[in-house]
């Protein structure tokens, strides 16, 4: 990419993130409260502003259609972008009713499921897996199930990990910014363009979101923010004929994807009901066990610093090794869980809601 290309996408995303930054200071304005006494989950005390995640969605927007008008060296075919964009609408939409409304979680699982085929339906379909030890691995009619399973999956657990100040922002503002760089390098104009508006999004709104946070990106961002990352990592899959590059978005969400992954697993185990309200992921537990909100933040910056330099690297390793780069942030998280698990019995908590 030409230097004089860069400094303008850099003050096109500029723009957005002050776009973004008028209507998160809007959803402020008047706002949708966030009413911690009904909701055992929360972590906060006073009700506090939500649906923040307006202006990444709004910035995020904006970019695309200025991209759809502007610049076809950055899109992919048409019908995928219309879309994903039309997805990310309807996903977007849904999850601002349920900030106002509080849907049932049936009926978020079935928009989000929607959302995922509207996508799938244009092509975006994961066809090839790699495995550590094993290779890649083809498909076949498996190919739109685990699809259809990441999208929702990576959709929720975003959702579910925005319940700290400051956490789930920071961290998306980092991997979207490295995603950007990385799509730039391979050439992938359309992941590019879409990091950055998202990145552009989220800087107009972390401001705002840090401890103690004057509003929360809420349902509408976080599911947003899950559902098109995992949409973006369906396509990054392009990036090589084996689609190994598959693997670049859950590197750089894997501290999110390992601590909403290992906490539903646990809860399963011990046959807790899974849509009942909980204060037990490990970055909630690590809080409630003496850590403070900005000390479990800025661990969690550790870790996307490290999955952002080990996706970074990612495309520069052999193939026979790029399976094996999840290995070391498996490492880190399992160092996390066991300093978790000893501050949790040292202060006498039980890892069961309630």
């Amino acid at each position: 990419m030409q230097a004089s290309a860069a400094f303008q996408h850099l003050g096109f995303a500029l723009l957005l993130a002050g776009f973004s930054a008028v209507l998160v200071r809007l959803m402020i304005a008047f706002p949708i409260l966030d009413d911690p006494a009904r909701r055992a989950a929360t972590a906060h005390t006073v009700p506090t502003p939500k649906g923040g995640g307006v202006g990444i969605v709004g910035a995020f927007i904006l970019g695309m259609v200025v991209l759809y008008g502007t610049a076809r060296f950055a899109r992919i075919a048409d019908p995928e972008f219309v879309g994903v964009i039309l997805a990310a609408l309807a996903i977007a939409t849904v999850a601002l009713v349920d900030d106002l409304r509080d849907l049932p979680a049936s009926l978020r699982l079935l928009a989000q499921s929607a959302a995922a085929l509207v996508a799938m339906g244009t092509g975006l379909v994961i066809h090839r897996l790699a495995l550590p030890w094993i290779g890649v691995v083809e498909l076949g009619w498996l190919g739109p199930l685990l699809t259809l399973f990441w999208i929702v999956g990576c959709t929720n657990a975003v959702n579910f990990m925005d319940g700290m100040d400051g956490l789930v922002g920071g961290t998306l503002l980092v991997v979207c910014a490295a995603l950007a760089v990385i799509a730039a390098g391979q050439e992938g104009w359309f992941i590019y363009a879409a990091a950055l508006f998202l990145a552009a999004g989220l800087a107009g709104f972390v401001p705002f979101n840090l401890h103690p946070a004057r509003i929360f990106m809420g349902d509408v961002g976080a599911q947003f923010l899950g559902f098109i990352l995992a949409v973006l990592a369906v396509a990054a899959s392009r990036f090589d004929a084996s689609g190994i590059s598959f693997l670049i978005v859950p590197l750089l969400l894997f501290a999110i994807l390992f601590d909403a992954g290992f906490t539903l697993l646990r809860r399963a185990a011990i046959r807790e009901r899974l849509a009942a309200a909980h204060r037990t992921h490990l970055y909630q537990l690590a809080q409630r066990a003496g850590m403070g909100v900005r000390s479990v933040t800025a661990i969690h910056g550790g870790f996307v610093l490290l999955h952002a330099g080990l996706a970074l690297v990612f495309p520069l390793l052999r193939p026979g090794l790029k399976p094996l780069v999840v290995v070391p942030a498996l490492v880190v998280q399992l160092l996390w869980l066991a300093y978790v698990a000893a501050r949790v019995r040292r202060a006498g908590l039980t890892w069961r809601a309630g």
